[in-house]
């Protein structure tokens, strides 16, 4: 049996499946939920690592004014995330009733 504590890049992989379709989690929340001790910074680093073609919803995680920060992948985050029904508003902060989990 292995009682070994997840890396937090395994932790990280393991509940950035569990972001639901259509909802969204900022990158310290979701550092928040993990088991072992993160950062809102490393949580973005990592994300910005994976590889191309990866099948974990990293867009479902932005940042903490609920806005896709400005990078590489910006136009992909922003149009899987509306192709998911979570539409920025005009200024781009996405809507909070959509968080996960719930009460933001």
């Amino acid at each position: 049996m292995n009682t070994s504590t997840p890396s937090v890049k395994e932790a990280l992989y393991l509940v950035l499946h569990q972001i639901p379709e259509g909802r969204f989690t900022t990158y310290g929340r979701l550092a928040s939920l993990l088991p072992v001790s993160a950062s809102a910074r490393q949580v973005a680093r990592l994300l910005s690592q994976l590889p191309e073609g990866t099948q974990l919803p990293w867009h479902r995680v932005v940042n903490s004014q609920f806005k896709v920060s400005e990078f590489a992948k910006h136009d992909e985050q922003s149009q899987r995330l509306i192709a998911e029904g979570i539409p920025p508003s005009a200024h781009g902060k996405l809507p909070v009733h959509k968080v996960w989990p719930d009460n933001p």
